[in-house]
């Protein structure tokens, strides 16, 4: 018998928790954090975080695999660990060795906490405020969308640079800080129990070696770190929830009877069209999700673009997949048990999250015509 560890075994064991829990995470509003320390335990938080800090040390596309399977089960449980592998990718390259550590043992979550409220989708540009004051630094902002806010152990934290020239610096900023105020309870459309909150600082103080990366250095984090792994991963869990779609409405559509006809919503040409646009929406994403991860991995001219290009892919497939399982499986669709309608409610989250899919839009035009993006 083979015991070793792998990203796909370690996986498949977490995945029936995942799913019981997702039906729960969706009607409440809970966080999944059941599921959470059920990927703990399996290894799976500490899945980018570097042998030397006790994790596993895989990349990217090990990750974007973890985060579509739990996709297709709870997009609840896939975005906050696509935020923590985020936040994990700057942790490793510039935070202090004993967070890492915490990290690679599954014993730390951690997630990004750029969004705010003046900046709007611009999150590259903070408005929050950095402060030098002695060995100390104050923070103040109002963050207005951070996942697992109040549940995670830690945020990556941007704000203005406290001396140095550049749009942003970011931080390491302990949950348990002094000074930081957590909205109540997320009640929203889709993606509900993922604890997506406002935060404010207000006079928040963190040692000055907090600083994740150079003063004036958080721009060139964002879009040379963040922003791939937030891209390839939003993509991932797009496909998930678009997977999940699909064989929800195939169960659907080959069972659901017209009994005077002696045949099921599948044996209607109509139906067998719906599911095929379904089929071709959902694997061109993959193909893409694909390229990108092969473009980054080779350092390939155009693996920039690519990244640009996999989040609105993805997010807009899951639309139409999801809209067509809608209308497939019909005024079912509209009931809980048969499932669809939570995949449409969760597939609505990525055109919105920042970097929205009408600014990805901008900025995937002006890289073609050859133009800077900022």
């Amino acid at each position: 018998m083979n015991d070793e560890w792998t990203p796909t075994g370690a996986l498949d064991r977490v995945l029936p928790t995942v799913t019981l829990a997702a039906t729960e995470v969706d009607a409440t509003g809970t966080f999944p954090r059941g599921s959470i320390e059920a990927l703990a335990g399996a290894g799976l938080l500490g899945l980018v975080s570097s042998a030397g800090a006790g994790g596993h040390g895989e990349g990217m596309r090990a990750a974007a695999a973890v985060v579509e399977g739990l996709g297709r089960a709870c997009a609840s449980t896939a975005m906050v660990t696509l935020m923590h592998y985020c936040a994990t990718a700057v942790i490793e390259a510039h935070g202090p060795a004993a967070v890492r550590a915490e990290i690679g043992g599954g014993r730390h979550l951690s997630t990004l906490a750029f969004s705010e409220s003046g900046s709007r989708s611009q999150f590259w540009a903070p408005l929050s405020t950095a402060a030098a004051n002695g060995t100390t630094v104050r923070l103040d902002a109002s963050k207005s969308w951070v996942t697992a806010a109040g549940e995670a152990d830690s945020y990556v934290w941007s704000s203005r640079p406290v001396a140095a020239e550049g749009a942003s610096t970011l931080w390491l900023v302990p949950a348990d800080t002094g000074g930081l105020r957590v909205a109540g309870p997320f009640d929203g459309l889709g993606l509900r129990g993922n604890a997506s909150r406002p935060i404010a600082a207000e006079g928040v103080s963190v040692p000055a070696d907090a600083r994740l990366g150079p003063d004036g250095g958080g721009f060139d984090l964002m879009m040379g770190v963040v922003l791939p792994w937030f891209q390839v991963l939003s993509a991932a869990c797009s496909v998930g929830i678009a997977e999940a779609a699909i064989a929800r409405t195939v169960e659907h559509a080959t069972s659901a009877r017209y009994e005077h006809l002696g045949q099921t919503l599948a044996d209607q040409p109509v139906t067998r069209a719906h599911i095929a646009s379904m089929r071709l929406r959902a694997d061109q994403a993959r193909a893409l999700l694909g390229d990108t991860l092969s473009a980054i991995e080779a350092g390939r001219a155009d693996a920039m673009l690519r990244v640009l290009e996999v989040k609105p892919a993805a997010s807009e497939a899951v639309l139409a997949v999801t809209d067509l399982a809608m209308r497939v499986c019909g005024g079912a669709a509209f009931r809980k048990e048969v499932g669809v309608e939570r995949n449409f409610r969760d597939a609505r989250a990525a055109t919105v999250m920042a970097p929205t899919t009408d600014a990805l839009h901008d900025f995937i035009g002006r890289a073609v015509c050859g133009m800077p993006l900022f």
